[in-house]
This record gives C-alpha cells, structure tokens and sequence, in this order.
C-alpha cells in the first residue's frame, strides 16, 4: 500500500467499505470517501476517525488517488468515470481485501446466516489474545501493523467471495437467499463448493447444517454444532435469561466448559466455530473463555434499549431463518414477555420466493406489524405489496407508517423487535420519541 496516495471510497458508508476504509485508517494512511447524503450508522466509526465524507461528485476525484470502488456502484458511476478518464488505479473492494489478506493468517467467516455475528465474535476473541486485524459487516473495521490475524466477512452475493484464498474459513450454513441473483438452492450451493476450493489450510463448518455435512473440499473440513457426528461438540447446554452455558466435546473427549452472554441456538453454534479455529491455532482454552464471556455484540444484532416496561430489538433479521433465530434469542431472554415483531422486507424479490417462510417466521411472535417494503437501490419497485405478506400471517395486527408508530403503544409492557435491513430504524427511532413523549406526559 502506498503511503504518498488518498485512498477514496466510493460508497464508503457501505457496511464493508466503511470498514476497510477504517483499517486503512489505522494503517495511517490518508482515506476519504463518498456516498449519498442519507445518514447510516455505519458512518460514525468514519466520522469518529476523522475520516471524510463527501457526497457523490466527480469532482471529488483527483489526480494521484487510488480509487476504491464499492461492489454496488457500476462503472459508469460518474466518480469512477472520472477516475479512468484521469486513468486512475480503480480496484473493486472484494479484489483490494483479496491483496491485504495475504500479510495475515486470514479467516474468512461466510454462510447465508449469521456472517456478521460470527465474525465479530472471532475478531474480539482472537484480537484480545494476539494482534488481530478485522472487518466487520457491521461497519466495523480494525487495521493492526504486523498482525497475526485478519478475521474478516465474505459476502457470498453475486459470488463475490470467490475472489477469496483464505487460509482457514467458517461457514455457518448454505441457504437460498438473494433470489435476484441465485436461481436455486442449487445454484447457491454451488457458489460455496466453488469459494470452499479456494481455502488454503481447513475449513469449520455448522455440521448441523445437511447441505454443509454434503460439501466436498480438498482440505480437511472441522465440523461443530449440536449433532453427534460434530467434531466439536456442544452437550449439557443450559439456556437462561443471562445467557447460555455448555460443555464441549472434541470428537467425543471431554474439552473444556464455556458460558457466553448472547441468546440462541444459533450463538452457541457461533461460539462453537470460535473454538474449533482457536483449538486448531493453539490458543489457549482459558484465554477463549474469557473472552467469550466478555462478548457485547455487533452493531444491529439484538441490539437493545429499556424503556421503563417496554424492551425495543433492533436487529438485521431479513430472512426467515434470521427472523427464526432472533425471535428464539428473545424467547429465551424474555421467557415472560409478549414478544411483537416489527418487519420491514428487503427486497421485493426475496419477499416474492420466501413469502410462504416468512409468513411462519414472523408467526413465532405474539404479534406482527409490517412495514412497506424497502425500496432499495438494488430494487425500486416489484410485483408484490406488503398487504400480501400480513395476509399470509396469522398474528399479522397491521402496516405501519412512520408517521404513526402509535398501534405499538398497546404493547408497553412488551419486547418489541425490530427487523430488517432496510430503514427500519426509521420506525424504531418514531417510536422511541412518541413512547419517550408518552411517558413524559404521564409523570
């Protein structure tokens, strides 16, 4: 990397742009970037950082930079063509992360579900044992000079981890997801056969995920999960509204015990991959315990706030098996509690091939609520409207709008959680301030 050249973004409020940018930041290299005006939250780090943020514009572009471009902008983007007519060095993010991978022991953490989650408890164990680089889909990134490891996320849409030679991957479970670009299961499968032929020393895979047991791969391939026939194991779980506990068994010996603070099955089987990676580096057991139990979280992941009685989740739950698992986090944590859900569909397209999986996802809750489908660059519009879904559920109560949030004041003594990965946050946010107001107005 040059240390005489502006590294600018383009998109750099994107979740693994802003996190990249960071890492080079902490690199002390001069980052910059653009994007749209639209606040996300994935800007603080950026703005806490110093880092500059522009709005798209071509005259942003200047002699001497390196240019960045996100994976979601074309190339006839005005910023990147201004950057060829100057005949600047454009590299696409996922070709700039396979190029800095390389100076680490690089994990890569994928799977349909649960990437983000993963990743960021990889990052806080290893980072706290030994110097550890990481990107986060959160937004969260981190640059060490010299580090041991890169943890990082790789996204499997439009197969842009095959760009991918990790020494060692995670992969938490193959599902069909991204209906806009996979035509099947199949194909989706296909994609992870294909990043899976890429890993340069061994793969950790959910083994209680069938079409993962099904994977061929010419380096070894470490199971872990629940079921038998894991290499590592989970037994004795205990699941409490502190969090869960559990043994763990390597190929049947007893290993070590080990308690994390986060809710579900699918947290315990996060924890499971951690292990097996840091088993197989060495690291000592002790060491990934505590730093297990000192977990707090990513950003948007059953992220929540305490209004006197009421419990607001905000999480980026949006597909079905996410909304399962988020709903089961806050079963066990609020044994006692209404459950409601708050869903905003990403994608007109996945709400059209998962309407049927979504309807019985969100059914899980007491209650339902359901926000207009969030139109995206991606998809501005679809042959499908958010009154098909609420009809499709049984514990659908109404659309709601961000202009009245009010129906959810019925459930004050509730959880309420809120899922997507649109704007979401905008009808959390709406409600946050007219609960805030009612209770003002209430002493």
């Amino acid at each position: 990397m040059n240390q005489n050249t502006i590294y600018h973004f383009v998109g750099i409020k994107g979740s693994g742009m802003s996190a990249l940018a960071t890492i080079l930041h902490d690199r002390g290299l001069t980052v910059q970037g653009s994007d749209v005006a639209k606040y996300f939250f994935t800007q603080k780090r950026l703005e806490d950082n110093g880092i500059k943020i522009l709005e798209f514009n071509e005259a942003n572009i200047s002699e001497g930079m390196t240019i960045i471009a996100g994976n979601a902008f074309s190339d006839d983007h005005p910023e990147l063509v201004r950057a060829s007519e100057l005949g600047l060095n454009i590299i696409r993010y996922h070709d700039f992360m396979s190029e800095i991978m390389t100076e680490s022991t690089s994990i890569a953490i994928t799977g349909s579900h649960g990437k983000t989650s993963t990743t960021g408890l990889m990052a806080h164990v290893l980072r706290n044992i030994k110097p550890t680089s990481y990107l986060i889909g959160d937004g969260t990134g981190r640059g060490e000079v010299d580090a041991d490891y890169f943890v990082f996320e790789a996204c499997e849409y439009r197969r842009h981890f095959l760009s991918y030679t990790p020494d060692y991957a995670v992969i938490t479970n193959i599902d069909f997801d991204h209906p806009d670009y996979y035509t099947s299961i199949e194909d989706v499968q296909e994609a992870f056969t294909s990043f899976a032929s890429g890993v340069k020393k061994a793969i950790f895979a959910c083994g209680d995920d069938q079409r993962l047991l099904n994977m061929a791969s010419s380096v070894p391939i470490i199971f872990y999960g629940m079921g038998e026939h894991n290499d590592f194991r989970a037994e004795n779980i205990e699941r409490t509204t502190e969090g869960s506990s559990f043994d763990v068994y390597i190929r049947g010996e007893y290993y070590a015990h080990f308690d994390i603070p986060t809710f579900g099955q699918h947290n315990i089987q996060n924890a499971l991959s951690v292990i097996a990676v840091a088993h197989y580096e060495g690291l000592e057991r002790e060491h990934v315990a505590k730093h297990l139990r000192s977990f707090a979280g990513v950003k948007r992941r059953f992220s929540e706030k305490i209004f006197e009685n009421t419990i607001v989740i905000d999480d980026y739950a949006h597909h079905p098996a996410e909304i399962r698992a988020t709903l089961d986090a806050a079963r066990q944590k609020y044994p006692n509690k209404e459950i409601i859900a708050v869903f905003q569909p990403h994608t007109f397209t996945r709400t059209i091939a998962l309407l049927t999986e979504f309807a019985e996802a969100l059914d899980l809750a007491d209650s339902v609520y359901l926000c207009n489908i969030f139109n995206s660059a991606r998809e501005a519009s679809g042959d499908i409207t958010i009154e098909d879904l609420l009809t499709k559920t049984d514990k659908g109560r109404s659309v709601l709008h961000e202009d009245d949030v009010s129906p959810l004041l019925d459930h004050r003594d509730g959880v309420i959680v809120f899922m997507g990965a649109g704007d979401v946050d905008k009808f959390e946010f709406a409600f946050e301030k007219l609960l805030s107001s009612t209770q003002r107005s209430q002493l």
